[in-house]
């Protein structure tokens, strides 16, 4: 009976040498690699540097309130501006923009703005009469951190416009369309009205507790 046998190939000293670059090479290119990804990240040459050179904050005025906050309505408005050229596709020139504007108006009454004798107590101390001017509204306080543009569409001329400003995409239109929708929707609101009532209902409470016992709250307008 005869035996087969496998010879396996003689490892000459030259060819483990060989491997023995190849492995050294492999692992000094790891090496390099993460020692590089590693001193990039720490020294970051095309990362951005933010400082903060603002000049101190200068108060120019003080000026004393004399009115009472008593409403605040809040209000949100998708402004739609849309801006088209005369004799060129919307492609090639014009504008269409969505913003979205939120913010607060406040509605207060001005009590600097009673009259003299606006208010009037008995004798006995017992009745007061107030009277009152009507609610007036702010201006609205747009939040910056809740107002931003949706949606833009632009031609290729505005492209190249606002590449080539020193201010792109100015939102300064759309800010003040936004305010003035906003101040239109609290006019029609009933934001004066429950400022109104709660003036009213504020004063009331102070008085009493004041030891009246009977207190009237009414508008300059009423009879």
């Amino acid at each position: 009976m005869t035996t087969s046998r496998t010879t396996l190939p003689e490892v000459t000293p030259g060819r483990r040498r060989r491997w023995r670059y190849v492995a050294g090479f492999l692992v000094l290119a790891v090496l390099l690699v993460v020692g590089g990804r590693l001193a990039w990240s720490w020294l970051n040459p095309l990362g951005e540097q933010t400082l903060d050179r603002s000049q101190p904050v200068l108060l120019q005025s003080i000026k004393d309130l004399s009115r009472f906050e008593a409403a605040t309505g809040n209000f949100q408005v998708v402004v739609d501006l849309e801006k088209d050229a005369n004799f060129l596709p919307d492609a090639v020139k014009g504008t269409r923009t969505l913003f979205v504007g939120a913010g607060g108006v406040d509605a207060y009454v001005d009590f600097s703005a009673m009259a003299t004798n606006g208010v009037t107590v008995s004798e006995d101390r017992t009745e007061a009469t107030v009277r009152l001017p009507r609610a007036q509204l702010e201006k609205p306080n747009l939040d910056n951190s809740r107002s931003y543009v949706f949606a833009q569409q632009r031609g290729l001329l505005d492209r190249v416009q606002d590449f080539l400003s020193g201010s792109p995409g100015d939102q300064r239109e759309l800010y003040l369309l936004a305010e003035k929708k906003i101040t239109e929707a609290a006019v029609a609101s009933d934001l004066r009205a429950r400022a109104d009532t709660n003036t009213k209902a504020m004063l009331s409470g102070m008085l009493r507790s004041l030891g009246f016992t009977k207190v009237t709250v009414k508008f300059t307008d009423e009879p």
